[in-house]
């Protein structure tokens, strides 16, 4: 039986760990968590906080998820909004969800990002 989501994994480009780090830590807030030894010469970087996990591992040839992708419960939708967009990312809006307001982004890789905030 299914217990729970352990973490999420998106792709990334070999040498995107410090993109990776600007964006998920410098504008999402993510702290960053060391991989286990036994991984850490894959390349990638994982990110966890309040039993959200988050890892970007490498992935070569590198092809972003334009349609599968990860969702993410905010408490600010609209203050996300407006430190992604200052930061020159892309955020479109998408037809809100019974209960939720939305809108979708891209991290620096091209990955599908959604954001939501209970309406």
């Amino acid at each position: 039986m299914l217990l729970g989501l352990h973490h999420v994994q998106l792709a990334m480009p070999e040498g995107g760990e410090d993109l990776a780090r600007a964006f998920y830590s410098g504008l999402l807030g993510l702290p960053e968590v060391p991989k286990p030894g036994a991984l850490a010469g894959r390349g990638g970087v994982w990110f966890e906080w309040d039993g959200l996990r988050l890892h970007l591992g490498v992935e070569a040839p590198f092809a972003p998820a334009r349609k599968a992708h990860p969702a993410f419960l905010v408490d600010d939708l609209a203050g996300l909004r407006h430190r992604l967009e200052t930061a020159g990312v892309c955020c479109r809006d998408d037809a809100a969800l019974p209960g939720l307001e939305r809108f979708h982004s891209e991290d620096p890789f091209g990955n599908r990002l959604e954001f939501l905030c209970p309406a």
